[in-house]
């Protein structure tokens, strides 16, 4: 038995949602994040690189190697990013410098996936908060990187639940449906935490204030932006000023801070024609829903079912004191 804390490499478009899931990973005794790459998305792979070594830097862990991947999707262009969500700034404009001391790894994504995956060979776990197009070339480059990944958590798709980009699809599958389907479709583990959860798990106004009364730079630079966050989501989403959990709640699926309460391993096919279906994930939950039987096995496990306290496990983290 070892309590060495496990290698987590985080594959993410920052914007506010994935600096949450950062950060809260960050303060996690049981990873280790061994590195990050970038893909576009809420902004340019570039500009989603500086933006992560921006929360680093906040937080003194710029060691961390940030590599730049993917401006585009694999097999099909490239028709939007979503700076709209993120404020000016791409993090809420939440006062952090725009300038940062630290240069992007010169590695690329694939080769730092690559890299960790043989340096961390059937340890290493990946977090996915962000399209998957970094993921797919690493294994178009690396047939073998399976075999050297222990498991891939994804936050993005929606089960039963509705799109969020289309009637269909959310985001982050939507921007690269072809990449989606090989990561899904390849033979390592992952698990898919979609719009189905991520929506319930919901940060209101009482958070926020806790966090920006914390002591901790963290949790303020959190509350901060969770206050442009809350004026996109809230009242067109809950009637209210509040905001989802999206990319932090996949985290503490993959830490186990959060333990789904359904969560069945079921074929997912994500819809890749040019149809108003593109980007769907398209779930098998018959089994679990509607009372079928003989429906076994699976190609994802696919998280439809949480207690909704996850809120509160993250400002607890994000303002616990580090002296």
């Amino acid at each position: 038995m070892t309590n060495e804390p496990t290698p987590v490499l985080v594959d993410c478009d920052t914007g506010i949602d994935d600096a949450m899931a950062l950060l809260y990973l960050l303060r996690h005794e049981g990873v280790e994040v061994v590195g990050i790459t970038s893909v576009f998305g809420n902004n340019t792979a570039a500009q989603c690189a500086t933006n992560t070594l921006r929360v680093l830097e906040l937080v003194g862990r710029a060691d961390i190697p940030v590599a730049v991947g993917a401006e585009d999707p694999i097999a099909s262009e490239l028709t939007y990013l979503a700076t709209h969500v993120h404020g000016t700034d791409g993090l809420g404009d939440a006062g952090l410098p725009v300038d940062v001391a630290t240069a992007p790894d010169p590695r690329s994504a694939v080769e730092l996936i690559d890299e960790l995956a043989t340096r961390y060979a059937g340890r290493l776990r990946i977090l996915a908060v962000g399209p998957l197009t970094n993921l797919a070339a690493a294994l178009r480059a690396h047939p073998d990187l399976t075999e050297r990944v222990a498991d891939v958590v994804i936050m993005g798709g929606a089960a039963d639940a509705p799109g969020n980009q289309s009637p269909a699809a959310e985001a982050n599958i939507i921007h690269d449906p072809e990449a989606a389907q090989e990561v899904i479709s390849a033979s390592w583990p992952t698990t898919l935490v979609p719009l189905d959860v991520t929506m319930r798990e919901i940060l209101t106004e009482a958070h926020r204030e806790a966090l920006l009364a914390s002591s901790e730079p963290a949790a303020n630079f959190v509350g901060a932006a969770t206050g442009f966050y809350f004026e996109h989501f809230g009242m067109e989403s809950y009637g209210r000023l509040s905001s989802p959990c999206h990319d932090a709640l996949a985290a503490g699926v993959l830490t186990g801070d959060v333990v789904p309460l359904v969560a069945p391993l079921i074929d997912v096919v994500v819809d890749c024609t040019d149809g108003p279906g593109r980007g769907a994930t398209i779930c098998d939950t018959r089994a679990k829903w509607r009372g079928f039987t003989g429906i076994t096995g699976g190609n994802c496990t696919v998280v439809l079912e949480t207690d909704g306290t996850f809120p509160e496990t993250l400002v607890a983290s994000l303002t616990a004191s580090r002296a």
